[in-house]
């Protein structure tokens, strides 16, 4: 308990730390400025605004904003990028509350219920339970973090490339477990995922691997500007295919009424409470993250509740839920990041961009040779949730007012803008032709109910999992049973072909009995 206040007592000395800046029309004086309170206060506003916006999404805006890290100092980088991510979970309930279009795919259940009370004259509230569950869950999630920090990272210094190969298939088969929809469908994503990462050179004999003899390839596949065409590119296309000048009638209203009435605070609570729990447990599983958080948060209370027939039709607990959940998981996604070094998801792997960038190597050495940066950003994230309800709540006159702004002016900007990001990546126009490629893919992918998220899980964790093989089959001089030999890597194994059983017996006993049902017939 001492080492965990002691570390955190670090943390807070980092974000505190003050330095001075002369601006030129100062003439010469100097004033103090902690640089990592405003990495972290310009990460909550633009997140905010990327929840806000629909069309262009966290991974998208990461991806963009991964090149000025180069000049921020790495913890004021990570920092940054850290607000932007929980940021946007805060952000795109405004959205979906007051247009139905989410702005973040975590947000998409927040809609069901949270536009409904808008309609009914109810948007305040709504609003306001939103953001006071987002900063309870994302307290409790920060707390989660602390805790459970320093003992993972031990039990991670235990792992070798055998245990590690056998994590990262446990992580894909968790993608699989937790993709909603087809199961067969979530595999060949991750399959598609595990191609497209070998796309390039061999690891370590260089040679030319699916790369067709074009020489842009030769680098292999540029993670941003597949996420940025998957994601970014192919939410834009998807939102303006749905119609998205519909609904916007009640963002030409004044929102009043913030302050929740006390029977919404009774309702709310439990709701709340279960939704950071259920979100803390999906954020660290790989593959899981804030969007099955708030999906299985919102089943769970339609399931327990008395009537669920108000749900759809403004029930408070449809919002509570789902907005706490989604908050709770995308900060305990931190924690296999931090202590195991491997993403959960497409905004964690470019997590781990980043701290490439600046030469950090992601993993249980982070935390104990760069303390520092570990827990300054964990420190960050407490102060971040404080500016986040704040920034909410009495700004959402602002967000209404870019909510105005017509569609056909946003989005050909964040279509520019995307582009800019992608091409100063590399200085590669190339960049922006792949990511168009990828955009139209996406949307091709969308529509036919493929889930994106596993496929760039599986482009992360690919060149990880295929150097991690060599690795382990080279020390052990080609003997593959020592995946098998060594107890933590079998156990993790026996685990994923538990799990990966477990989900597909359902879709074939389904599949068998429709068979039978055409036989009879």
């Amino acid at each position: 308990m001492f080492d965990l206040f002691h570390n955190l007592g670090l943390g807070f000395g980092v974000v505190f730390q003050v330095s001075w800046w002369s601006p030129w029309w100062l003439y010469g004086l100097s004033l103090p400025i902690s640089i990592n309170i405003l990495m972290c206060l310009i990460g909550a506003l633009v997140g905010t605004l990327v929840g806000v916006l629909p069309g262009i999404g966290t991974v998208a805006t990461v991806a963009m904003l991964l090149p000025i890290t180069f000049g921020l100092p790495p913890v004021g980088a990570l920092i940054m990028l850290a607000g932007i991510y929980y940021g946007a979970q805060y952000g795109g309930s405004t959205t979906s509350i007051l247009v139905n279009i989410p702005g973040e795919a975590t947000s998409v259940v927040t809609a069901i219920d949270g536009h409904q009370m808008a309609k009914q004259g109810r948007a305040g509230p709504a609003l306001a339970i939103a953001a006071i569950g987002s900063f309870f869950a994302g307290c409790v999630a920060t707390v989660l973090i602390a805790v459970l920090g320093a003992p993972l990272t031990k039990l991670a210094l235990a792992f070798g490339p055998a245990e590690y190969f056998s994590l990262m298939v446990l992580g894909l088969i968790f993608a699989v477990v937790l993709a909603k929809g087809s199961v067969l469908k979530a595999i060949a994503m991750i399959v598609f995922g595990l191609l497209l990462s070998m796309v390039g050179s061999d690891i370590e004999t260089g040679a030319s691997r699916m790369a067709f003899n074009i020489p842009e390839l030769a680098d292999g596949l540029g993670f941003a500007t597949v996420a940025m065409g998957v994601f970014g590119f192919a939410e834009i296309i998807r939102n303006l295919d749905a119609g998205a000048e519909m609904n916007r009638d009640l963002v030409q209203q004044k929102i009043s009424g913030l302050m929740p009435t006390r029977k919404d605070l009774v309702d709310s609570t439990p709701a709340i409470l279960r939704g950071t729990v259920l979100g803390s447990i999906l954020g660290i599983l790989p593959g899981g993250g804030a969007v099955i958080a708030s999906f299985a948060s919102y089943t769970l209370e339609k399931k327990i509740a008395k009537n669920p027939s108000r749900f759809g039709r403004g029930a408070i607990e449809g919002v509570a839920a789902p907005e706490s959940a989604n908050n709770a998981a995308a900060q305990t996604s931190f924690i296999p990041l931090l202590t195991l070094g491997i993403p959960p998801n497409a905004v964690m792997a470019l997590m781990v961009g980043a701290m490439t960038i600046h030469g950090i190597v992601p993993g249980p050495q982070v935390m104990q040779k760069q303390p520092d940066l570990v827990w300054g950003m964990i420190a960050s994230m407490w102060i971040g949730n404080l500016m986040l309800i704040i920034i909410n709540l009495p700004l959402v006159g602002i967000w209404v007012r870019l909510l105005r702004v017509p569609y056909r002016l946003m989005f050909p900007s964040i279509v520019i803008f995307c582009a800019i990001g992608i091409y100063s990546v590399n200085n590669a126009p190339v960049d922006v032709i792949l990511a168009g490629v990828f955009g139209l893919v996406g949307y091709w992918l969308i529509k036919h109910d493929f889930e994106p998220a596993p496929l760039l899980l599986g482009m992360v964790l690919g060149p990880l999992m295929e150097e991690n093989l060599r690795r382990a089959l080279l020390i052990s001089r080609g003997d593959w049973s020592v995946f098998l030999t060594r107890p933590l890597s079998a156990v993790l194994l026996a685990i994923a072909a538990f799990l990966l059983v477990l989900t597909v017996l359902p879709a074939l006993r389904a599949k068998r009995d429709e068979v039978f049902t055409e036989s009879e017939n």
